[in-house]
């Protein structure tokens, strides 16, 4: 049932004016647990020795490996990966002060990527995650559109400014800007996002945490953008969680007060769509995966939602999508495994049928031998990260943990099939090429795995 979206209180919005300096690093920046994704040489940030492994996964083994280039001596640390028409783009995280762009990668040999180009990296004192490349037949602008995220260091910097970025790179190695999505200077930025084609037509979803708690209402944390004009983004569409009966309308934008009685945090943290454009996830931490149908993207409608049992963290990070739209992965990002009231878990894969999109039910869990190791305390080094799903297997990337293969052909029964694992690996994301599967390490670069000569 749809509630009419009311202004929040003078009591609520009074409480929401403290000073706050976002810091974004990828994972809830507002809770009491704070510790930093990455590794900076011998002082790991997570106080967790890094794990040895294979460098196989599987029937794949590493043909690849190469380091990201300096820039004025800056070394600059790995954030997503993505592919496309043999090149791949690397997004940088924030090490050594940001700034450290999309790095494009030309793969004709994939034993030996080399670098061509950087670019996204003009507005400063932010840091660019998140880069997607579709094709593009509009009007306004024919040929490869490239979206990246940028989201702020430091939004006191009067320099910086978050929002997402739009380039041709029809010709991959000399990207030329086209135009910039920009959000209210209070926001962060955008997170995660992804960029969807329908019938030509394109359409960027956005995640942008805590837009709704920094601007008191005024925007939201999820955005459906047309860029049919890169010059000239249009929102047409944002999700606000008050049109949910479980959530209040005086709802502050971050703490939600849910039906198990506790205050939960809730903020978009990434999104993407099916194959077809038609229906999209929002990974909106403890208030679960949010289904949108956008087949009509001038007519959103609310499906459905997964949801939690009153001892379980939420954390919902990042999803996919399998046995063509019906399967829903859900990577849960839980870095801190003893939080008061929950089980003692660090982040697991769920995953669900949702052929009944407004009633997803939970089939199975997928866990890891680090899930428990609690005694680690707080640490990214044990917990999921991001999922990508070719045919029946689903890679996952575990930052110390690797990249695991799991055959999901019975979604109720997740088999581990491999694991890789190279030494001092520290993976980000990864994502599945027709030739190849690439991973992201934050510590070592852009990763290339190709099938063995003697599998079929």
């Amino acid at each position: 049932m749809n509630k009419k979206h009311l202004l929040l209180s003078s009591a609520v919005a009074g409480l929401m004016v403290f000073s706050v300096t976002p810091t974004t690093f990828a994972h809830d920046m507002l809770d009491d647990a704070f510790v930093e994704k990455g590794q900076e040489g011998s002082q790991s940030l997570n106080q967790i020795p890094i794990l040895e492994g294979s460098k196989n996964v599987g029937n794949w083994r590493e043909v690849g490996s190469v380091q990201l280039k300096q820039y004025d001596g800056v070394q600059n640390n790995t954030a997503d990966v993505y592919a496309h028409k043999g090149y791949a783009y690397v997004g940088t995280h924030t090490s050594n002060g940001g700034e450290g762009g999309v790095r494009v990668f030309d793969m004709k040999d994939p034993s030996n990527p080399v670098e061509v180009a950087k670019f996204a990296d003009d507005i400063p004192g932010t840091w660019q995650e998140k880069v997607i490349v579709k094709k593009v037949n509009t009007k306004e602008f024919k040929g490869d559109l490239a979206v990246v995220s940028v989201q702020q260091l430091n939004s006191s910097n009067p320099d910086s400014q978050g929002g997402f970025l739009l380039y041709d790179v029809t010709n991959p190695e000399s990207p030329e800007k086209l135009g910039f999505w920009e959000m209210d200077k209070r926001v962060p930025g955008t997170h995660e996002l992804y960029l969807t084609v329908k019938e030509g037509k394109p359409f960027v979803l956005a995640a942008n945490p805590y837009a709704d708690y920094y601007t008191h209402g005024e925007e939201k944390d999820f955005a459906l953008v047309d860029v049919s004009d890169p010059a000239a983004p249009e929102t047409i569409y944002e999700f606000d969680p008050r049109i949910l009966p479980e959530v209040d309308e005086d709802f502050n934008g971050y703490h939600w007060n849910s039906p198990d009685g506790k205050t939960r945090p809730v903020f978009n943290h990434s999104t993407m769509t099916d194959n077809n454009g038609d229906t999209a996830l929002l990974s909106f931490w403890d208030l679960g995966t949010i289904i949108l149908d956008i087949s009509d993207p001038y007519n959103v409608k609310f499906e459905g939602r997964t949801d939690y049992a009153p001892d379980v963290q939420g954390s919902a990070h990042s999803a996919a999508l399998a046995k063509g739209g019906n399967v829903l992965i859900e990577t849960r990002e839980v870095y801190n495994p003893t939080k008061a009231g929950y089980e003692e878990s660090y982040g697991y894969t769920r995953i669900f049928d949702i052929k009944d999109k407004k009633n997803p039910k939970l089939l199975s869990t997928f866990k890891t031998e680090l899930v428990d190791n609690v005694e680690d305390g707080v640490t990214f080094a044990n917990t999921v990260h991001d999922p990508k799903v070719h045919g029946n297997t689903l890679y996952l990337s575990h930052y110390a943990g690797g990249i695991r293969a799991v055959d999901i052909t019975d979604p109720s029964n997740p088999v581990q099939i491999g694991n890789y694992n190279p030494e001092d690996g520290y993976f980000w994301g990864t994502f599945v090429d027709r030739n190849y599967i690439l991973g992201s390490d934050m510590n070592q670069g852009l990763k290339v795995l190709q099938k063995n000569r003697s599998s079929k």
